[in-house]
């Protein structure tokens, strides 16, 4: 009897508002706790392990499949904004020798006599 007894301080002392426990103190006695419970009803933890694991590896999935496609979307952009900006450029070079061009044939062109 001695030892539940003691058993029952010990949970008291951990349990209670004791100053001197501490944090650490608690969270040890939280992660006792928790031990004692997993080695009870061990399917029920491995359940939660596998439905709450099966939602990290989905998460996961979907994540990386994100960042992948946010990266190929980035490639595209980029593409299409290199390809407008040499579009412009070869439309801004066309449209400057078309203008060189009427001026210097304008300035050949004979004017007709009054």
């Amino acid at each position: 009897m001695a030892t539940t007894e003691e058993k029952a301080q010990g949970s008291q002392q951990v349990d209670g508002s004791d100053p001197a426990i501490g944090f650490a103190g608690k969270v040890e006695a939280k992660y006792r706790e928790l031990k004692e419970n997993a080695e009870t009803y061990p399917y029920v933890w491995a359940s939660y392990v596998a439905v709450y694991g099966g939602f990290g590896l989905w998460t996961l999935y979907r994540w990386r499949k994100l960042r992948k496609t946010e990266d190929r979307v980035r490639a595209l952009q980029e593409r299409l904004r290199q390809l407008v900006q040499d579009e412009e450029s070869a439309t801004a070079a066309s449209k400057s020798a078309t203008s060189v061009d009427t001026a210097s044939t304008s300035a050949h062109v004979s004017k007709p006599p009054k």
